[in-house]
């Protein structure tokens, strides 16, 4: 039996209908996910408003951190699919619109309403 990511693919769809701006929760490992990149140029395709957050320095169950991927490294991984989302026409650029946040250091259990707001007028939402 040839198994497919069609179902994980109609679940992100359907969880996107009737959104206007997508947060994406970025840890060390978070690009490694396909089907992260996926909704990601979905939300692009849509026309969402999207923002990232830094979770690295959330901690565990056992009190531990984990590394940050860093807001240059993340956004040079997802060049690519800025690019073919007509986002941004070169490598390297960071396109202008894609706040980066840390949830710790910027207080994001106080400034995630704000940080929405934000990413929906950036979309024109």
């Amino acid at each position: 039996m040839v198994k497919t990511g069609a179902p994980i693919e109609f679940w992100i769809n359907r969880q996107l209908q009737g959104t206007t701006v997508t947060v994406v929760l970025v840890g060390k490992d978070t690009y490694e996910s396909k089907w992260v990149r996926y909704e990601i140029k979905q939300s692009l395709d849509k026309g969402n408003g999207l923002f990232f957050i830094d979770i690295s320095q959330i901690k565990d169950e056992q009190g531990k951190t984990t590394k940050s991927c860093g807001k240059i490294l993340f956004f040079f991984r997802l060049i690519n699919i800025f690019i073919q989302c007509n986002r941004t026409k070169k490598y390297g650029e960071i396109p202008d619109g894609y706040s980066f946040y840390d949830w710790v250091e910027e207080d994001g259990y106080n400034n995630m309403g704000d940080w929405i707001e934000k990413a929906a007028k950036e979309a024109k939402k």
